[in-house]
């Protein structure tokens, strides 16, 4: 179980990108202990930049600084279930090619889709099964029928640095994930607590609602662009693991959060 979260802001937002990153960070931080990283973008410049560590997140949020005028922003904590921690590319933000993703949940026919299609993996060393999604993701070129071919758990988001603007943001089964809806500002996660620590700390105020399953949402310059349903596959069986695998974690980063906020 790993913790997920992001945003996609207009020029015109005037959240602070650092504290609604490090808000978001704070929430998910309960949702897994083995890695963090986050991952932006910002106007006029196609690159993704960004860092990860293997770490809680508490170790992460007060280094935490994005641009001021990032459009963009991916955020992870990581619970592992395949590819081992101690293999930076295993960690999330996860790169292939042109796309950079984050990812909750296990995917059970990873290798075989890098094989049928002849995805190479971005790192020889990884064996992370959430590369299948954006190896897809960046054949698919943001189509969402071709994630139907996924087998396993999923809520995921990514960037393409072939698409300026556009963060997509994806539900297939067996993970959670809400988006918060502001005046210039989309922001998603885990959970729906996770947004309300956004308002809290950033002052926007958002309409939240749990994506459906087989949902992909376009977000683009703080809107949504566009939507798209797709079939996920639901044979499978997966352990059922608890929300709350990190909970020093969390409060660690809560007790930071609320430091930072009045410092």
């Amino acid at each position: 179980m790993c913790g997920i979260a992001g945003y996609s802001l207009s020029p015109k937002s005037s959240v602070d990108r650092t504290l609604a990153a490090q808000a978001l960070l704070a929430g998910i931080a309960e949702r897994g202990a083995d890695a963090a990283g986050y991952a932006y973008r910002t106007p006029g410049d196609g690159r993704v930049h960004g860092h990860k560590q293997r770490s809680g997140a508490s170790a992460l949020l007060e280094t935490v600084e994005l641009p001021a005028d990032a459009s963009e922003a991916l955020i992870h904590v990581r619970d592992y279930t395949k590819g081992h921690p101690t293999i930076e590319a295993n960690n999330h933000p996860v790169r292939h090619g042109a796309v950079v993703g984050i990812h909750n949940g296990i995917i059970f026919n990873d290798e075989e889709l890098l094989d049928r299609y002849g995805f190479e993996r971005a790192h020889p060393d990884m064996t992370v099964d959430s590369e299948a999604i954006f190896a897809l993701a960046e054949h698919a070129q943001g189509r969402a029928r071709p994630l139907q071919e996924l087998r396993g758990s999923m809520a995921c988001a990514w960037v393409d640095e072939r698409r300026p603007n556009v963060l997509f943001v994806v539900r297939g089964v067996g993970r959670p994930l809400w988006i918060g809806a502001g005046r210039h500002e989309r922001f998603f996660a885990s959970t729906p607590q996770t947004l309300e620590l956004v308002e809290r700390y950033t002052g926007a105020r958002l309409r939240k609602r749990e994506v459906r399953e087989g949902t992909l949402v376009a977000l683009a310059r703080g809107r949504e662009a566009w939507t798209e349903r797709f079939r996920p596959d639901r044979r499978f069986e997966e352990r059922q693991l608890p929300a709350v695998r990190a909970p020093d974690e969390g409060a660690s980063c809560l007790r930071r959060l609320a430091a930072i906020a009045t410092a």
